[in-house]
């Protein structure tokens, strides 16, 4: 069987804009203010390994659970299509990065010890939307060994390039700039909400066909 390519590029294209890496820079660099770089590269592997661990998790359990919750595939599309455009809204209205960088800051302020677990790992980057979409793409996937070893590496490929990301911050948020990050948020977040649209349609068609 070859590599299901429509199906690889599709999920690259739905868990990178969900999860946004260069989108989490402002609240990363909000959360390891004051760390010396040593201490924030520790943070940023850490993070990157759990948020893996949590979206593989989903990947592999999701159709399990949906059953053991008696939940059909295309209701939980219909539902993480609108939870989808959702965070899609809160991105092209520049919402996102707001409520991202709240959570960080009060995470900061409570003193939490382990910051790649929460708020880094939980919610910014295995946050709901990325949970949700693993799934949906794992039900994609039809039991397809293949596309379930696709998914999953996709899914590293995703935390390698938020751990470059944050490897870099600094350098990435000077360059961009302000009005460089709002309007890359903006785009990702116009192309998020035609997928979530995508989402819900294949949802109802599945329910009515």
């Amino acid at each position: 069987m070859g590599l299901p390519l429509d199906f690889l590029i599709s999920a690259l294209v739905t868990l990178l804009v969900v999860v946004d890496p260069v989108g989490l820079i402002p609240a990363f660099l909000g959360v390891t203010a004051g760390l010396p770089p040593q201490a924030r590269r520790s943070a940023s592997i850490r993070a990157c390994l759990i948020a893996f661990a949590i979206l593989t998790g989903a990947a592999l359990v999701g159709d399990w659970l949906l059953d053991t919750l008696s939940i059909s595939l295309p209701a939980f599309r219909i539902a993480g299509g609108l939870l989808l455009f959702s965070i899609a809204s809160e991105m092209v209205f520049d919402v996102r990065i707001t409520r991202q960088s709240a959570t960080a800051g009060k995470a900061i302020e409570e003193h939490v010890s382990n910051i790649a677990a929460f708020p880094l790992a939980i919610p910014l980057m295995a946050g709901p939307g990325a949970i949700t979409a693993t799934v949906l793409l794992s039900g994609r996937a039809g039991g397809d060994m293949v596309r379930l070893a696709v998914l999953i590496g996709i899914i590293a490929a995703v935390m390698v390039a938020c751990l470059l990301v944050f490897l870099a911050a600094s350098g990435i948020e000077r360059m961009l700039g302000k009005t460089g990050n709002t309007v890359l948020s903006r785009l990702l977040g116009v192309l998020l909400a035609a997928m979530a649209v995508q989402f819900v349609v294949d949802g109802v068609k599945a329910l009515w066909g």
